[in-house]
């Protein structure tokens, strides 16, 4: 009797953790999806902030390129830039460029540049470590700030204009925070100048392919 219910007992517990795992495994792969899907959603909504509505009819998640490491970007591996079209005509690209001395370390951007050169949009990707209160008026949400690149380009202003008006440029710092705007600042210029270099490779390929800037290093 007592070896019988021992039995009983290991057959009943092992079904039990069998259940369990199951149960545990089904709950994983459902919340992966679900994780996955809140993800896109808000990527989508991130992209459709830096290049307005009109510019483009195609679903931005899937149209890509792959970047290869660029020191003009910030990115020491490859990255992901979307190309946005029009009736499949290719109007904008946005990059994921990393400006690297912040304050508070390196910070990530969405940038926005259309097939003319002007920049469409600019974001910065959480998290970011620049002091609240002070650097962190780079967020959308603290300040209109980040709005200042928009339609600017590479001869609006002139090489010497793309700094802040602290070292003789033409964007503004914040009080107490120069840094911060600076990175940002000297970030979007050189994104811009990558643009410059690699719109062809960019617009020219309608599938996902990989290129290099010139000069680009890890």
């Amino acid at each position: 009797m007592i070896l019988g219910s021992i039995s009983k007992n290991s057959v009943i517990m092992g079904l039990f953790a069998i259940a369990t795992t199951g149960l545990i495994v089904f709950t994983q792969i459902n919340t992966a999806d679900q994780i996955e899907a809140a993800k896109r959603k808000a990527l989508e909504a991130a992209l459709k902030e830096v290049v307005p509505a009109n510019l483009f009819d195609n679903n931005l998640l899937d149209s890509t390129v792959d970047v290869a490491a660029s020191k003009q970007l910030g990115n020491k591996d490859s990255r992901v830039a979307y190309i946005a079209k029009k009736d499949g005509i290719p109007t904008a690209a946005i990059f994921q460029t990393t400006a690297p001395e912040g304050y508070g370390g390196s910070i990530n951007l969405l940038i926005g540049i259309n097939a003319d050169g002007d920049v469409t949009g600019v974001r910065v990707v959480p998290p970011h470590f620049e002091t609240p209160g002070l650097g962190d008026k780079i967020e959308l949400a603290k300040s209109d700030w980040i709005k200042s690149f928009d339609n600017k380009n590479l001869a609006s202003p002139n090489t010497a204009g793309w700094k802040v008006k602290k070292d003789g440029g033409e964007f503004d710092a914040f009080t107490g925070a120069t840094i911060t705007p600076r990175a940002i600042v000297d970030g979007v210029h050189k994104s811009l100048l990558y643009f410059n270099e690699q719109q062809l490779a960019l617009f020219g390929t309608q599938t996902s392919s990989t290129f290099s800037s010139q000069g680009s290093q890890p």
